[in-house]
């Protein structure tokens, strides 16, 4: 059977532009509500405007050129899909694979996924999410599907001065954008102690799946395939997890 032919560069320089844009869009959302937010301007450097044409990420793999070059944890970079998983209470409730290696364009998306589970399983309240999925955009789609998001708009650190942590919450703006409303959201008390729940939520998931299922890379190849693996994987997890709690009871 014959091996569709890969695409050039060329071609694959045609879908970054659209990605690109929204990823400066949402830097320069998150630089905006931070400056509303604190009252001053911060630091580094402006984000710089995408560059058109091809790009060194753009070359094909010809093992599977479907997959894409992507940063990985400890640096450096591997041949990936981006797994992606919504996780309620330790167990995955919607999951997908796609082939970006930024995750901001992922939550309208799962979203999507979220709103079409039956109605028994209860309804989404809030989206608790790193700074990885932050644009207004995606704050705005949340607003839209009547889920309250919580979405880092920067690195947090993991341990602030006392000060900080006692202060009191800032007084409520008015007149708001979606954006600025959940900015200060994650100054008050209320809406730290709730974004905290997101390192106890999704990251053991992901933890024992690699740890204790021994999953750490995808065994197929092309898009369509690696999804349902994923969904097998996930579909694992969900069994072992029932299978404790009953034990439990």
């Amino acid at each position: 059977m014959a091996r569709p032919r890969a695409r050039h560069p060329e071609a694959r320089a045609k879908e970054r532009p659209a990605r690109e844009q929204a990823e400066h869009e949402a830097r320069l959302a998150a630089r905006a509500a931070k400056t509303s937010a604190s009252g001053k301007q911060p630091g580094g450097n402006p984000p710089v405007l995408p560059v058109a044409g091809p790009g060194p990420t753009d070359q094909v793999n010809l093992t599977d050129e479907e997959s894409r070059i992507m940063p990985v944890p400890g640096g450096g970079f591997e041949q990936c899909y981006n797994a992606q998983a919504a996780v309620a209470v330790g167990s995955l409730v919607a999951t997908d694979v796609v082939q970006a290696p930024n995750d901001k364009r992922q939550v309208e998306p799962m979203l999507g996924r979220l709103g079409a589970l039956p109605a028994e399983l209860g309804q989404t309240e809030t989206l608790l999410a790193d700074t990885g999925y932050f644009s207004a955009a995606n704050v705005q789609a949340c607003v839209a599907a009547q889920v309250d998001p919580l979405i880092a708009m920067g690195r947090q650190p993991h341990y602030p001065p006392l000060a900080e942590r006692l202060a009191p919450a800032p007084p409520t703006p008015d007149n708001t954008t979606p954006v600025e409303a959940m900015a200060h959201r994650l100054n008050t008390a209320e809406g730290r102690k709730l974004y905290a729940l997101r390192k106890q939520t999704p990251e053991p998931v992901f933890g024992i799946i690699k740890s204790v299922l021994g999953f750490r890379q995808f065994l197929l190849r092309g898009l369509e395939n690696v999804r349902g693996e994923w969904s097998l994987v996930t579909m694992a997890w969900n069994l072992k997890r029932m299978f404790v709690l009953a034990s439990a009871n």
